[in-house]
């Protein structure tokens, strides 16, 4: 009955993340839309365009391989699987002994890997730029979120998401200026892998400063839809993140009942609608940056990531 339990409240999480991911993303285009006095699409919009490109026909490159048809579905799946491994309104979940920091950076540089191939599959050169662009990006993004993630790891003594969260929801930890940084640093680095305002504008198809858009410009239909899932679902994990972490109120612990599960959810829920208005705010009021000034944005997150670190083995009471 324990394991009934337990697989109901894992599933409940898998697909909490699949229905909400969409939702956060209308709810960002519709309050920047509000901001600049605009009336905007519906905060569900993103569910209709994802059905619509589900019922169109899928349009080839003679020259495609099967690396081109495989990926929307593998990055989907990995981008989906690291999303249900971040605990969203209960920790201790079934598959909670994979809910690493490590492993979910591993699914994400893996769903990026494949995706960045697939962009210079078909030879055309807009895909090439949004691969190199892409790459470019990673390899300045990555180190910075794997210092954030020893930052947590040496408060927490742990990479599992859980215990991480569970201690920094208790009076133990504290304020903490090394917190503060690998906060910040987790927001710009968040900010540059969802390809947001200032590191990227995924409303526009300019040639010289696409990224993302560029690398799945040859896709269509229902790939098209799998690989627009996995950005609604990449940029619900970030926030999901940042507010297990950073803000672990009213998360329920394992086993305790379905009234915590339920405040929990809707706890989980505030977190989300409060993150999307705070990121359209941010990116109302920010302009986007030329490319070459990505590497000292993201070099500024990697100096917090690894200023938070050294402070900690200087004292643990940083």
């Amino acid at each position: 009955m324990v394991v009934i339990s337990d697989i109901i409240v894992q599933g409940v999480q898998m697909l909490l993340v699949l229905l909400l991911a969409p939702l956060l993303t209308g709810y960002v285009r519709k309050i920047k839309a509000r901001l600049v006095r605009r009336q905007g699409a519906s905060v569900f919009q993103p569910y209709r365009d994802l059905l619509r490109l589900m019922r169109k026909e899928v349009v080839l490159a003679d020259n495609a391989s099967w690396l081109f048809r495989v990926t929307p579905y593998i990055t989907f799946a990995a981008i989906w699987v690291a999303a249900a491994l971040v605990p969203t309104f209960a920790t201790g979940l079934l598959f909670n002994w994979t809910a690493d920091l490590i492993a979910i950076v591993a699914l994400l540089g893996s769903a990026r890997f494949f995706l960045a191939l697939a962009g210079m599959d078909v030879g055309t050169s807009f895909g090439g730029i949004g691969s190199s662009r892409e790459v470019m990006i990673a390899a300045l993004a990555e180190p910075a979120m794997l210092l954030i993630v020893f930052c947590l790891a040496l408060v927490a003594g742990s990479t599992q998401l859980s215990t991480v969260s569970h201690l920094l929801a208790s009076s133990y930890v504290g304020l903490r200026v090394s917190l503060g940084m690998a906060l910040v640093a987790l927001f710009m680095v968040a900010i540059a892998e969802n390809a947001r305002i200032p590191v990227d504008n995924p409303a526009t198809h300019l040639e010289l400063t696409m990224v993302h858009e560029a690398m799945i410009l040859e896709y269509s239909g229902r790939h098209l839809a799998m690989i627009e899932l996995g950005a609604f679902l990449k940029l619900l994990l970030y926030v999901s993140l940042i507010a297990c972490v950073f803000f672990p109120w009213q998360i329920a612990l394992y086993g305790s009942g379905a009234l915590s599960y339920t405040i929990g959810a809707g706890a989980y829920v505030v977190k989300l609608a409060l993150a999307g208005f705070l990121l359209a705010l941010f990116e109302t009021a920010t302009a986007k940056m030329r490319v070459f000034r990505v590497p000292q944005f993201l070099g500024a997150a990697f100096m917090l990531g690894l200023l938070g670190t050294l402070l900690l083995f200087v004292s643990r009471s940083f």
